[in-house]
């Protein structure tokens, strides 16, 4: 029983080591962003949620944006459901540019319409404070 036990772990610790990865793995800490743009797309999944917002740069041109969060169980226990996020609302989330220079980013901070401020990242101690 012991070493069936044994060798399940063995077989599934590969599996588990890639399925979650360091942050700075896929971000670059030194690249924070800062961006404000309207809410398109919302992927309320695990591992991690994904929001999508349209940014409009300072000659008009949008482009989309990714940002990572947290799993949707962390986010619930921290008052953030799947209806907090509203497509067509206007929000501004700070994080870290992906390592691959796409338009993706981590996601640690969502600040909303009206003010607020959530936490929506794995740790608040990476909130960037700067813009891109």
């Amino acid at each position: 029983m012991r070493a069936t036990f044994a060798t399940v772990l063995l077989l599934l610790a590969p599996a588990a080591i890639l399925a979650h990865h360091a942050y700075t793995a896929e971000f670059d800490t030194t690249k924070p962003v800062k961006l404000t743009g309207v809410l398109t797309k919302l992927d309320w999944s695990n591992p991690h949620i994904w929001i999508y917002l349209d940014v409009k740069d300072d000659q008009g041109k949008v482009t989309n944006w990714g940002f990572s969060a947290s799993p949707p169980g962390m986010l619930t226990r921290r008052g953030i459901t799947k209806n907090s996020l509203k497509t067509g609302e206007v929000l501004t989330i700070s994080g870290h540019r992906a390592k691959d220079g796409s338009n993706n980013a981590s996601g640690n901070i969502v600040k909303f319409a009206d003010g607020r401020d959530a936490l929506i990242g794995q740790d608040q101690a990476l909130n960037p404070t700067e813009t891109k």
